[in-house]
């Protein structure tokens, strides 16, 4: 049986991810009481597996509870009950939050305390603190809209499983910020960029020209060489620490050319190991 338990700040896609993952099959539950997480399981999810086979439940900050602060412990928990668990946690950032909030004129869960948003938003970060300490997966949607999300979620459930570590894959823009969610981050904005070969700046890294340019510059060569012999080394190590998530990021200035073509190269070389492999363009619509 799988639990997956969404969580995250208000306005940074929680209700998003739970659709999607109805989507994807499973029965859903928003802001179940922390206190009824084991009446849950005993009561309803394993007496009707069947059912129950795949659950998600969303919690937000209006389950204050002192048993939140033992959130690791309802985790061990959970998992001697023979039920694989999992945390998803999503984030924005401040501008990302106040902004979604005055486009769409919601009311943040914590506002009935009369609280200015700003202020409602740093509390939240903090009653939740428990949760995103224990987060198998930290997912950024300060630049990721309703489509991008649902497809990420789909992507990140859909394709783990109990046995396998899912390498998530991420090219970025550093002039649009760094990715939040990122374990490791590597910079490319020292190679040759395509950008300033007039014939080359309007593709991008996904183009078979691109692709020649770079094949032909050493110093991206030794760069991917030098990432791969990375995580060829380390990936094991995560994978004996039972991780079920490890996202690597590789930036350079707009996110179009090399970035793009170092996470392609990188998706291919994992492709055939014994991981889950999910790449994505945060740059490229």
């Amino acid at each position: 049986m799988r639990l997956v338990i969404i969580s995250g700040h208000s306005g940074a896609g929680k209700n998003v991810a739970l659709g999607a993952l109805e989507d994807c099959g499973f029965n859903c539950i928003d802001n179940l009481p922390i206190l009824l997480f084991e009446q849950f399981i005993d009561h309803v999810m394993l007496v009707e597996p069947n059912i129950y086979e795949k659950t998600a439940i969303g919690i937000d900050a209006r389950n204050q509870s002192e048993a939140l602060i033992d959130f690791h412990g309802i985790l061990k928990l959970i998992k001697t009950k023979g039920v694989a668990v999992e945390v998803i946690y999503i984030q924005a950032d401040e501008p990302a939050l106040l902004k979604r909030y005055s486009e769409t004129r919601r009311r943040h869960p914590l506002s009935d305390f009369n609280l200015p948003l700003a202020e409602a938003i740093d509390i939240e970060k903090d009653v939740l603190k428990p949760i995103a300490k224990y987060a198998d997966l930290v997912i950024d949607t300060s630049q990721t809209n309703y489509h991008q999300l649902r497809s990420q979620i789909k992507a990140y459930v859909g394709m783990h499983d109990d046995t396998q570590l899912s390498l998530i894959l991420q090219s970025f823009g550093y002039k649009h910020g760094t990715p939040l969610d990122a374990d490791f981050i590597f910079d490319a904005r020292c190679l040759p960029n395509p950008y300033w070969v007039p014939e080359l700046r309007g593709l991008t890294g996904k183009d078979a020209a691109v692709a020649d340019f770079f094949n032909k510059e050493d110093n991206v060569q030794l760069l991917y060489q030098d990432i791969t012999g990375f995580l060829d080394r380390w990936l094991p190590k995560f994978i004996e620490d039972n991780r079920l998530y490890l996202t690597v990021a590789i930036g350079c200035t707009g996110g179009q050319h090399r970035s793009v073509f170092l996470i392609d190269k990188l998706a291919q070389h994992f492709k055939s190991s014994a991981v889950n492999v999910i790449h994505r363009h945060r740059e490229l619509l």
